[in-house]
């Protein structure tokens, strides 16, 4: 440990194992299919679903399977300095992660048992200070499976099509220490940033890590492994307690 890091202190009193206070609250947009309230300390993501009949044009050809997607942006007032609305041109980063969290749902769902339906999960970021990907991921699977039960109790799906949970965590390296769950000061600053997607089984659904400053060693990958390894095991413990899911 450096001089640095013995006088830094993390944002909520936070070992460097321990994540920020995680709240996921559903239900909290009546006209919505499934809600929820994603709050990974101060990151607050905002996450909807919506469920339409039929599929996209290429998917038509998949003999009845549905699709599940996800749209993610940032609203204008979630960061120090405000973010212009994406209208026409959007920004690359918005549309990298939103392809994450798209790919991280279907990751769980039995599309062959969803029906010729699309559902879209809409994430936006109302407050922003790191790990907003993460967020949207965790808080996403509850609104998509709050939304799914619908189906079951309106009798359209004999069953919920989830193969399981996903959720996800970032961690990296600053000055030297592995931490997890990152808030922007640690994560702007951050020599390797890591975020990990996982199912309550222990899979690995995507690994996305990058040597900012610094190269990563395999111990230190290991250890960011494990790091954010159990931090998705109480992700999905939260996500539990929050719609009773079990597979």
């Amino acid at each position: 440990m450096t001089s640095s890091d013995e006088h830094r202190e993390r944002s909520f009193g936070r070992a460097a194992d321990q994540m920020r206070p995680i709240k996921l609250t559903n239900n909290v947009i009546k006209t919505a299919a499934g809600s929820c309230l994603s709050e990974f300390g101060d990151t607050r993501v905002l996450c909807c679903a919506t469920i339409e009949e039929g599929v996209p044009k290429w998917r038509r050809a998949s003999h009845g399977c549905g699709w599940v997607t996800a749209e993610y942006a940032m609203l204008p007032a979630s960061t120090a300095r405000r973010s212009k609305r994406e209208y026409g041109a959007r920004k690359g980063r918005s549309m990298e992660i939103e392809r994450l969290i798209g790919r991280s749902l279907r990751s769980v769902v039995r599309m062959e048992k969803l029906g010729e339906v699309t559902v879209t999960i809409d994430c936006d970021v109302i407050q922003a200070d790191g790990g907003t990907r993460t967020a949207s991921i965790t808080g996403a699977w509850v609104a998509l499976h709050d939304a799914l039960m619908g189906l079951v109790r309106d009798n359209k799906l004999n069953r919920l099509p989830l193969t399981g949970q996903v959720a996800a965590i970032s961690a990296g390296i600053v000055d030297g220490r592995a931490l997890l769950d990152l808030d922007y000061p640690e994560d702007s600053h951050a020599d390797v940033d890591l975020n990990l997607v996982g199912t309550d089984a222990g899979g690995i659904v995507e690994i996305q890590g990058t040597g900012e400053h610094s190269t990563l060693s395999r111990a230190q990958l290991d250890e960011l492994l494990d790091m954010g390894q159990a931090g998705i095991e109480r992700l999905v413990a939260i996500q539990n307690e929050v719609t009773g899911f079990r597979n």
